[in-house]
């Protein structure tokens, strides 16, 4: 079954209008006709069965039915603090992240990030993998839309207030996972860009009570490390 994401006000048996990507999405890629069955929800919880019920070239009117509030949400709340990588190293991160159940995506600017992003362009950037994280979403079954928060640099978010469990990803060692208990909480973890981290950061990040975490021995590329570390958390105290 199809799955589109609508940020828009959406009322049972009522109507929605998708235009843009999503439209041609849709019609040129997925090649769906007129009356055919998909599902949208709203990003905050909430689904509803629906159909196409017109197609014109401003894009879709949907007529909407059932709606259902249906959870595939983890259990648990990960924030992931991401340094920036480049191109589709940072939407893979998004993609795949989202997918695993994370709660929400901080994008951070480090000393070794290959991308110095600002202003516009980062907003933009911001817009971007937020879309990225929405059609992931679509993929996954997700209903609850994971935020992608705005640009920060590592020591603004560092010095900021970050609630919960922290952890934070080196190649150079540490607490390894299974030997973790569970947080109780909410958990924050924080990864490098492709050039890791410096010895500064290191400190400020222990600094503000992030405990380091080794993924092994082998060093895991940026775009693998948050994945993996995901994914084993998944499978230690969530819902794998």
């Amino acid at each position: 079954m199809t799955r589109l994401f609508f940020s828009g006000p959406i009322a049972e048996h009522g109507e929605a209008h998708v235009s843009g990507a999503q439209a041609h999405h849709v019609t040129h890629v997925l090649r769906l006709p007129a009356g055919a069955p998909l599902t949208v929800f709203d990003g905050r919880g909430v689904e509803y069965a629906a159909s196409i019920k017109r197609i014109d070239k401003s894009g879709l009117t949907l007529a909407l039915t059932a709606r259902r509030e249906v959870s595939r949400e983890s259990p648990l709340t990960v924030t992931l603090a991401q340094g920036i990588s480049s191109g589709e190293r940072m939407d893979y991160t998004v993609q795949k992240c989202v997918e695993l159940g994370v709660s929400a995506i901080q994008p951070l600017l480090t000393q070794r990030s290959v991308v110095r992003l600002a202003g516009e362009r980062a907003q933009k950037r911001v817009a971007h993998w937020q879309a990225v994280a929405a059609a992931a979403c679509e993929q996954c079954g997700r209903n609850q839309l994971p935020r992608v928060l705005p640009v920060q640099t590592l020591p603004a978010w560092l010095g900021g207030a970050i609630s919960g469990a922290r952890y934070a990803l080196s190649p150079l060692g540490g607490m390894r996972l299974r030997d973790l208990q569970q947080p109780a909480g909410a958990i924050s973890l924080l990864a490098g860009p492709e050039g890791g981290w410096n010895e500064a950061e290191i400190t400020a990040a222990r600094g503000a009570g992030f405990t380091p975490l080794t993924l092994g021995p082998r060093v895991l590329r940026t775009e693998t490390a948050a994945v993996a570390a995901l994914a084993a958390m998944q499978a230690l105290w969530g819902d794998f």
